[in-house]
C-alpha cells in the first residue's frame, strides 16, 4: 500500500452500506473474502489523501485511472460486510456535481475545462459498459444531508471523543430493512403534510438507492472527519437523527408547531456547521 500522510482530512460525511459476501458474484466474493483477512486495510482517510495527492499534478487527475480494490470491512454477528470503496465510480459523480457548487471562474481555476471534458467523455464511455453501476458510499462536505438522518434511529448512534492515537468519532449503524421501512414511514408522513420540497425529493434518492442492496446489508452514517473541526461539547449535543424522528412523528399527528421546533433545532445546528464553510 503506497504510504500516505498521517494529516488528519476534515470536512467530508459519509451513507455507506455494506453487504454481505453473498450478496457478490464470483470472482468479486472470493477477492474480498481475502481481502477481509488483511490486517493492513487502508482508512477512509487514506481513501480522501490519496484522492487530493491526485489533484496536486498539472494537469490534475481527477479521477482514478484505475478503480480502486480496496473496500470498508465489517463483521456482523460472524457475518462479513463489505463496502467498496468504487472511488473512481464516486469521482466521476463528483465531478458532475461540481459545476453545481463552484462558480465558472473557480471551476476553471481548479479544473481546466479541457480536463473536465476528457473525464466526462471517459465516463460515458465506461456507463455504456456498466449501465447498472452503483456507489456503496455516499459523501457531503461540511454537513450530513437531514434524508441521512431519517434511515437511523438516536438508540443506533455511536460517539467517542477520542484520546490519545484514537481519533474521535460519531456514526449510526442500523439494518437495511429498518432503514428502507424509516423512508418509506417518513414519506408517508412527509407526503401527507406537505406537496413536495427537498426533504421528499432526497428521501426519494435515497430510498431507490437502498433498494439496489441486499436486505441483509447494513447502512451507516459517518460523521468522518466533521467530527475534528466540531468542537466536542457540540458534537456530544448532536442528537439530529432524534430531533428528524422527533419532527416526522409530529407530522404524523398534525403537530405542526412541534414539527416546526424540531426543524428549527436542526436549521440551527447546521447553519452553524455550514458557517465554518465560510469562513475558510
Amino acid at each position: 500500500m503506497p504510504k500516505v500522510s498521517s494529516v488528519i482530512v476534515p470536512y467530508a460525511t459519509y451513507l455507506r452500506v455494506y453487504e454481505p459476501l453473498a450478496a457478490f458474484p464470483e470472482p468479486e466474493r472470493t477477492h474480498w473474502a481475502r481481502y477481509a483477512r488483511r490486517r493492513d486495510r487502508p482508512s477512509y482517510q487514506d481513501e480522501l489523501r490519496r484522492s487530493l495527492a491526485d489533484l496536486l499534478p498539472t494537469p490534475p487527475v481527477p479521477v482514478p485511472v484505475h478503480e480502486s480494490s480496496d473496500a470498508f470491512v465489517l463483521d456482523v454477528d460472524g457475518v462479513v460486510c463489505v463496502c467498496p470503496w468504487r472511488t473512481r465510480l464516486r469521482g466521476w459523480l463528483a465531478m458532475e456535481e461540481l459545476g453545481e457548487e463552484l462558480p465558472g471562474p473557480v471551476l476553471d481555476a481548479v479544473l481546466p475545462e479541457v480536463v473536465r471534458h476528457q473525464t466526462a467523455q471517459d465516463y460515458e464511455r465506461w456507463l455504456a459498459r456498466n449501465p447498472d453501476a452503483r456507489p456503496w458510499i455516499r459523501t457531503a462536505t461540511w454537513q450530513v444531508p437531514l434524508n441521512w438522518f431519517v434511515l437511523v434511529g438516536d438508540e443506533e448512534r455511536r460517539f467517542d471523543k477520542g484520546s490519545g492515537e484514537v481519533p474521535a468519532m460519531l456514526r449510526y449503524r442500523t439494518p437495511m430493512v429498518q432503514a428502507r421501512r424509516r423512508v418509506a414511514r417518513a414519506l408517508r408522513a412527509l407526503k401527507d403534510a406537505v406537496d413536495e420540497g427537498p426533504l421528499i425529493d432526497g428521501l426519494i434518492d435515497v430510498g431507490r438507492w437502498l433498494e439496489e442492496f441486499h436486505p441483509r446489508s447494513l447502512v451507516e452514517l459517518d460523521y468522518g472527519g466533521l467530527v475534528h473541526v466540531l468542537p466536542a461539547g457540540e458534537l456530544e449535543d448532536d442528537h439530529s437523527a432524534a430531533d428528524v424522528a422527533e419532527g416526522i412523528e409530529a407530522l404524523r399527528h398534525g403537530d405542526g408547531a412541534a414539527a416546526g421546533e424540531a426543524y428549527g433545532r436542526l436549521v440551527e445546528r447546521w447553519r452553524a456547521v455550514r458557517d465554518r464553510r465560510s469562513a475558510n
